[in-house]
């Protein structure tokens, strides 16, 4: 590694896909503006990592996420309400992990893409003596008001949102405004529109008929959800279309899955776990899906309307996404499973009404928001740390 080579350490945890996803958007936007250098930045899984108590808890998350989704709000006010990310319980057990992994790497720059992450770190610097020397820099990924207060960190020396109702929220969690800029979502640009002969060729590589229309019913990174119960409706429909059922990693999902599409009158593609998932999209004419805040975005990002699942009430973090999605007509808010084939048979059939959608989903999300996040952050390096070809104003360019 040159000594001029910057060093950033993103921190993040596995629940639901979004953090995860931010954080590699961020990673290889870094490796791109410092020529393809992967020791440039790193990623750890601050919570999960630190400590066996820590990684139940994350565990537990996900269970709730994929089996009980309507538990949800129960979580969500338990963790608002106790605050582990404050607890010194916690803290002592996450506290050594994290300093080891500090000191190994010794970054110039601390990224937290994660709600529960930053106040350990901040703590930590705290202890070390080095607030003042290494920024830390919080990228909040949940799009809309509403979200975790675990967000807000007086400790904090930058916050990236996507927008001004996230802005707000943060305000009124009680942040300095000076410390708040809206920069759009980590998206990765591989989120864009596709044209007819690109969205024709991702439909070829799934093994389907190009030119009809497809319909990407997405059960999330986890698996789970309600979305399950949705594709049963949707298979029992009579409906010119094809679909693409995307399981994640829950092996026993997609067997079960498989064999449901087995009785389709359509045909049905089951895929598991994928990391392209921009390649499935660009296959879709519509996405079924819970509305995480980074899926939306990134569905957003490349034209695609959203069927939303709200047939339990959303996720207290991503109810501000459905009313947005709602009131910008980007998307279709799916109240009942059975409403499912009445609704794909009105895009069908309909195509006045499927162009409007499509239309509504432009200048939501913001183009070349990883890459203005990463000027923002490259702006934080130390002088010595940053080359002459890799400046923040080489990487604007």
């Amino acid at each position: 590694m040159s000594p001029n080579t910057p060093k950033i350490l993103i921190i993040s945890s596995d629940t639901g896909c979004g953090h995860r996803s931010a954080a590699q958007a961020l990673a290889e936007g870094f490796e791109k503006v410092w020529h393809g250098d992967s020791s440039v930045v790193r990623i750890i899984k601050a919570v999960e990592d630190s400590h066996h108590i820590t990684d139940k808890l994350v565990n537990v998350y996900n269970w709730v996420l994929r089996n009980r989704q309507h538990w949800m709000k129960y979580l969500y006010w338990a963790v608002n309400r106790f605050r582990p990310e404050k607890s010194e319980f916690f803290l002592k057990r996450c506290t050594g992990f994290l300093k080891d992994q500090f000191e190994k790497w010794c970054p110039h720059v601390v990224v937290s893409v994660h709600p529960l992450t930053q106040h350990i770190f901040a703590r930590m610097l705290r202890e070390l003596n080095l607030s003042s020397q290494i920024p830390l820099v919080t990228i909040v990924t949940d799009p809309c008001y509403g979200f975790w207060k675990g967000w807000a960190c007086d400790d904090v020396s930058l916050y990236l949102v996507a927008n001004e109702d996230a802005r707000q929220q943060l305000l009124d969690y009680g942040v300095s405004a000076e410390k708040i800029k809206i920069s759009g979502l980590p998206l990765h640009p591989k989120f864009q529109e596709a044209d007819d002969k690109a969205a024709q060729d991702a439909r070829k590589a799934f093994g389907l008929d190009p030119d009809k229309f497809t319909v990407f019913v997405n059960a999330g990174w986890i698996g789970g959800g309600n979305i399950p119960k949705i594709f049963k409706e949707l298979v029992a429909g009579e409906l010119d279309v094809q679909a693409i059922f995307l399981a994640g990693k829950n092996e026993e999902l997609r067997k079960e899955a498989e064999e449901i599409g087995k009785h389709a009158k359509f045909p049905v593609k089951v895929i598991g776990y994928s990391d392209e998932i921009e390649k499935l999209m660009h296959s879709a004419n519509v996405m079924i899906s819970k509305l995480g805040g980074l899926t939306t975005f990134e569905a957003l990002a490349c034209h695609l309307p959203i069927i939303a699942d709200t047939t339990t009430p959303p996720m207290p973090q991503e109810a501000g996404t459905v009313k947005m999605l709602a009131k910008r007509g980007a998307g279709i808010l799916l109240n009942k499973t059975t409403d499912i084939v009445p609704t794909i048979q009105s895009l069908v059939g309909n195509t006045r009404r499927y162009r409007e959608l499509k239309a509504a989903t432009v200048g939501i999300a913001m183009p070349g928001s990883r890459d203005m996040i990463v000027r923002e952050i490259a702006a934080l390096l130390p002088q010595n740390a940053v080359s002459a070809e890799a400046s923040p104003a080489s990487a604007a360019a």
